[in-house]
């Protein structure tokens, strides 16, 4: 059964120790992503449809709002795995001139001397109920830059501004993000969306896939994902109510949701964060 060992949160984002045996669904979200073979069978992580070994001496890089999941190479063997949420802002200011962007330059990184203490240290940091919160804090930096400048290396960008480049949105595809973000989860309808901005269902799943890079449904169980979470870690919220309050009919059809994209179950969720740092 996939548990978490440590859990932990701050400005930073969140950093997890997973227990892993099954394969999650499609997913995205706004944080930058790494993730660590720890222990335990090898496993696969699938970025926009490549595969990507997750194993002794790999790691996988993960951009803000790339589709991916995590996949056991032998259903029900275990896998343990340290997983980073990296919030864009605080990488911005701990990057420092490294990065005008959380952007990796390929999504395999090599776990090389550095990197293998900084995700042993981590691990020994987050079992140890001692440990400072700045300490841990201190390596997240390490892993998450230099993971960062380890992915644009042998780049054909590596010599020019890592990161650099941005994307051309769309102003009927800015406004729809604006109207998933406003309207309450339980009135949300993606075709009214559509019809908001002008654009035809067709089209306006098309031109957000191209554009955000993930489809509108993705992007929405997303913000779903974000609310849960605040609520589960910040409020005191029933599971019942957090669910109804995000659209969902019941309590059940919450759970489920919330494990197949977080691993955990809420009510597991909110038991295994056992430190907020702020």
């Amino acid at each position: 059964m996939s548990k978490a060992l440590a859990a932990f949160r701050g400005d930073y984002g969140r950093v997890f120790l997973f227990q892993l045996d099954r394969e999650l669904v499609v997913h995205a979200h706004r944080e930058g992503h790494l993730l660590f073979h720890i222990d335990g069978a090898p496993a696969e992580m699938i970025v926009e449809d490549r595969a990507y070994d997750l194993k002794c001496g790999n790691g996988v890089a993960v951009n803000p709002w790339q589709p991916h999941f995590f996949r056991p190479c032998i259903p029900g063997e275990e896998t343990m795995v340290l997983v980073l949420y990296i919030d864009q802002k605080w990488f911005l200011q701990a990057s420092g001139p490294l990065s005008p962007s959380l952007r990796y330059g390929r999504s395999e990184i090599e776990v090389d001397d550095f990197l293998r203490t900084a995700k042993h240290s981590m691990v020994r940091g987050m079992m140890d109920p001692n440990t400072e919160a700045a300490v841990l804090e201190d390596i997240f930096r390490q892993l998450a830059c230099g993971s960062y400048e380890q992915s644009w290396q042998w780049t054909p960008e590596a010599d020019g501004v890592p990161g650099g480049q941005s994307r051309m949105i769309d102003f009927r595809i800015r406004k729809s993000i604006r109207l998933l973000a406003e309207v309450p989860f339980e009135e949300t309808s993606l075709d009214e969306v559509a019809r908001t901005v002008g654009l035809s269902r067709a089209h306006f799943y098309r031109m957000f896939r191209d554009q955000i890079g993930v489809t509108p449904n993705v992007y929405l169980n997303a913000l779903r994902m974000e609310k849960a979470i605040d609520r589960l870690l910040l409020s005191s919220d029933t599971v019942a109510e957090i669910g109804h309050d995000l659209g969902f009919s019941s309590q059940a059809s919450f759970t489920r949701f919330f494990t197949s994209n977080g691993v955990l179950p809420p009510s597991e969720y909110r038991r295994a964060v056992v430190c907020e740092i702020a």
